[in-house]
């Protein structure tokens, strides 16, 4: 019987051991139930006073105490192990790598996700791409601070995707490659397209040279805060030149210290500006080359009325065509009051422009069929076809005046229509680069002009509290001065005689020998004082 139960024992023992690693084994779950954890509980202990026992005592003194797993309401709780942090990078990885195929699947597809052929080219779908990212990194630039890291670390990495279909953009050029031999022969390798070759490396300047004027105001002397916080605080509404921001309502309004910015950050600023403005230029150039570059498009030709007189108007017809003729004076007389009325006169002037270089080649084509038939009957074309060329150089020059007097100014009907229709890759990627890039560094300009000018009218408010606080001091010097009066003294009997002879106590015993010639220039000199001291009083309160 004896041996029976020890049997018996062993055999339950043997049973809560292998049920016990089973557990450890397959890792117990917090949905276990509460007799099997405490029966875990209870098992566990015998399993590690078993291993005590079965263990030599030299060796068991030598070793750590065992660790057990946290215990939760009798439940194991199993942490997860270092596996989570090794898949973080492969995680980030298999995102950017998600991210990459959805942008190049859009320009694939031509943004038309249903796959049914209907999308826009694809380098209008590139042109897209470009324009859309710069309004989600930059916007309309409403403050003068560096990009966050993360807008900035996306900026560069997806227009490093985008720029890298223009290396697959190619040209053969011919090269001279030498032989072991000492002989060498010429063959044609592949380049970059030459406008990509020089205009691409002169944008990705640019855009460094932008990114890090940014950056540059980070530690400024001045902050911004939202209109309806400025107006709803109302202490300093003074100070707030309404007269020239009112237009730009819905950006923050600068904030600059009481007596000014310091004489270094205005030379800071100045130095930002001008670098924004040769940013500007340079970007305006590269866009208008590469537009000029651009074919017109059929749509845009049909859609032209049938003589220059009608894309024209009366008036600009007139002037235009006119054998005196100034392109100032015409700027001048034309009403470019508006946005809209500025917008409709380029349109105008650049139908006209189309329309009569169109007419010049379509009689240099003519002239040079039919040379030897009509040589004599062509005179009369050929003097029409010179006036063509005269007004096209013209309305080309206005137009370039017109663009230069207003930079900011939207993008014609006939820019909008080639950048729509247009099918070159390359030039849609110049185009819509520069044009990224002139926008930001007009806005850029535009802020600092906002900053400049607060700073300026704080410094003049400055100024002309400074003086009328001075001068408010001097007229309470002069009151209490002027009341004090001792009759005993000749200081002040003939300070009275000689500003006051009417009301002097002493007017009949002071003999008048000449009527007095200093009240008059007394009254001049306080009235003169006094409209000062008003116009400063108004400079103040401005």
């Amino acid at each position: 019987m004896v041996g029976k139960g020890l049997i018996t024992r062993s055999v339950c023992e043997f049973e809560d051991l292998e049920l016990e690693s089973r557990r450890f084994d397959d890792g117990y779950s917090l949905s276990a139930d509460v007799s099997e954890s405490e029966s875990s509980t209870s098992s566990g202990a015998t399993f590690s006073s078993g291993r005590r026992l079965a263990s030599p005592s030299r060796s068991d003194s030598l070793l750590p105490p065992p660790i057990m797993l946290p215990v939760v309401g009798g439940r194991h709780v199993v942490f997860p192990g270092e596996k989570v942090d090794r898949d973080e990078p492969e995680q980030s990885e298999l995102t950017e790598a998600e991210m990459m195929k959805e942008r190049f699947s859009k320009l694939l597809l031509g943004e038309d996700m249903s796959g049914g052929g209907q999308g826009v080219s694809t380098a209008l779908a590139i042109s897209n791409a470009i324009t859309n990212l710069a309004a989600s990194v930059f916007g309309d630039i409403w403050k003068l601070e560096p990009l966050s890291q993360q807008k900035k670390s996306m900026w560069q990495r997806e227009m490093e995707w985008l720029l890298c279909v223009s290396d697959s953009i190619v040209e053969l050029i011919p090269s001279v490659q030498e032989v072991p031999g000492g002989s060498s022969f010429e063959i044609m390798v592949t380049r970059q397209r030459s406008d990509l070759y020089s205009n691409l490396p002169a944008l990705k300047k640019l855009d460094g040279m932008l990114l890090s004027i940014l950056d540059g105001f980070k530690d400024a002397e001045f902050y911004y805060v939202d209109r309806g916080v400025f107006v709803a605080g109302g202490d300093h509404i003074e100070a707030c030149p309404s007269s020239e921001l009112e237009e730009k309502w819905w950006l923050p309004f600068p904030k600059v210290p009481a007596r000014g910015l310091s004489e270094e950050m205005r030379k800071r600023l100045g130095q930002c500006r001008e670098c924004t403005q040769q940013i500007f230029k340079a970007a305006v150039a590269i866009n208008n080359g590469v537009l000029s570059e651009m074919e017109v498009p059929q749509v845009y030709s049909d859609n032209l009325p049938k003589n220059e007189k009608a894309c024209l108007g009366e008036i600009l017809h007139h002037y235009l065509t006119a054998d005196q003729f100034s392109p100032d004076c015409l700027l001048d007389y034309l009403d470019l009051s508006s946005e809209y009325s500025t917008l409709e006169i380029a349109n105008r002037i650049e139908s006209a422009l189309h329309f009569w270089r169109s007419k010049c080649r379509k009689k240099k084509l003519t002239h040079t069929r039919s040379a030897s038939f009509w040589e004599n009957t062509m005179k009369g074309f050929i003097c029409d076809s010179e006036k063509s060329k005269l007004f096209a150089h013209r309305a080309e020059t206005v137009l370039k005046n017109l663009k230069l007097h207003f930079p900011g100014l939207p993008q014609t009907t006939l820019d909008m229509n080639k950048i729509q229709y247009n099918k070159d890759v390359g030039q849609s990627i110049l185009e819509s680069y520069s044009r990224v890039l002139e926008s930001l560094a007009f806005n850029l300009t535009s802020r600092i002009d906002d900053l400049l000018y607060v700073d300026e009218a704080t410094k003049k408010r400055a100024m002309a509290e400074s003086i009328s606080s001075l001068l408010v001091n001097n007229q309470i010097r002069r009151s209490i001065t002027g009341n004090l009066y001792y009759p005993g003294s000749p200081s002040s009997q003939s300070s009275h005689s000689s500003s006051s002879p009417i009301g002097s106590p002493f007017r009949c015993l002071v003999p008048v020998s000449q009527r007095p010639k200093r009240l008059r220039r007394s009254v001049s000199q306080s009235a003169s004082r006094d409209r000062l001291d008003v116009e400063l009083q108004n400079l103040a309160l401005k």
